[in-house]
């Protein structure tokens, strides 16, 4: 398993590529299966551990992280003979050292920062899986798409809706966290926000003059351990993207809670949310408001069951070893 080393593995608060990696890990050492995580080396898993990485380079000054990443990669690839297959996270990097790999490669696309990396997808030597069939390119062949499957054991159900809208997500313009500002100004309720801050200058300007710690509160990046208590506490999960969205995970764990969302209709968000079930789907600020006059009226009950049903990591570990079938088969 060739993952990513932004985060430790699983992050102790944000790092989704990294928090996906270990659901999938872990789901194959308890069916049995004999996995080496490549990570960083304060990483946690029940699975072999490997790697060059001291911690993640996003949680320490001292690591250049094209640097670290470059040396991950090329300690992974030379024990590559050693596997039977090669599970990649890492984006484009493993990608242009693929023709190396003494193993089958199947690489998960999390998403595309943008069409100058598909050069590096176009010539690698792996399968792809999309995260969800909105993001996939048509310059590519996919051998299929796994949505992502979340730790149900640490999103409990809470049934009675509370007051407050819910923004779970990176502070930056594609997330729309001004939007979502908006939105519970006019819906007039509070507004609880969580996540890191990656638009600096977007932040000062349009976000932190509005946080006045009443009716807008920022909690900053939240960990796993009080995830499911602030997604369940909430009336809804505000989700109003500016970019197609690959998939979403704070969309899914926040529905497993039984809190539904409402979601910009961008990018995945037709995939994951079922509307009138798990959410509404709306277009704009307006739309989104007379979504939170309604909804009350889904049964948060049958909005965690449909979601747990369909964004279980169990059911994603068992997409994985189809994946894995194939190719190995």
């Amino acid at each position: 398993m060739l993952g990513p080393i932004a985060w430790r593995t699983p992050p102790l608060h944000y790092g989704p590529w990294e928090l996906v990696t270990s659901l999938i890990t872990e789901g194959l050492v308890e069916r049995g299966i004999d996995v080496t995580l490549f990570a960083t080396l304060d990483s946690i898993t029940k699975a072999g551990l490997d790697g060059v990485a001291p911690t993640g380079y996003e949680e320490s000054d001292e690591l250049d992280g094209r640097v670290w990443e470059a040396l991950h990669v090329g300690h992974a690839l030379a024990r590559s003979g050693e596997f039977d297959l090669v599970h990649n996270h890492l984006d484009w990097l493993p990608l242009a050292f693929s023709q190396l790999c003494r193993a089958p490669m199947v690489t998960t696309i999390h998403g595309f920062s943008g069409s100058n990396i598909l050069p590096a997808y176009r010539r690698g030597r792996s399968a792809y899986v999309s995260i969800s069939d909105s993001d996939r390119s048509p310059d590519l062949e996919y051998l299929g798409t796994v949505h992502h499957g979340i730790d149900l054991g640490g999103l409990p159900v809470r049934e009675t809706a509370g007051d407050d809208l819910i923004l779970f997500g990176r502070i930056h313009p594609d997330k729309g966290t001004d939007l979502a500002i908006e939105i519970a100004r006019r819906a007039g309720r509070r507004l609880v926000m969580c996540g890191i801050v990656q638009d600096r200058a977007y932040f000062e300007e349009l976000i932190e003059p509005r946080i006045d710690g009443d009716r807008v509160v920022h909690l900053g990046s939240v960990g796993p351990d009080q995830r499911g208590a602030i997604l369940g506490s909430g009336l809804a999960l505000l989700h109003p993207i500016r970019f197609a969205e690959p998939f979403g995970l704070s969309v899914v764990e926040s529905m497993a809670c039984g809190t539904p969302v409402v979601a910009y209709r961008k990018g995945s968000m037709p995939e994951v949310v079922d509307e009138g079930v798990t959410g509404h789907l709306v277009e704009d600020v307006d739309e989104a408001v007379a979504a939170l006059e309604k909804v009350r009226r889904i049964d948060r009950a049958g909005c965690a069951r449909r979601a747990r049903e369909r964004f279980s990591r169990d059911r994603m570990v068992e997409n994985y070893l189809e994946i894995y079938r194939k190719i190995i088969s």
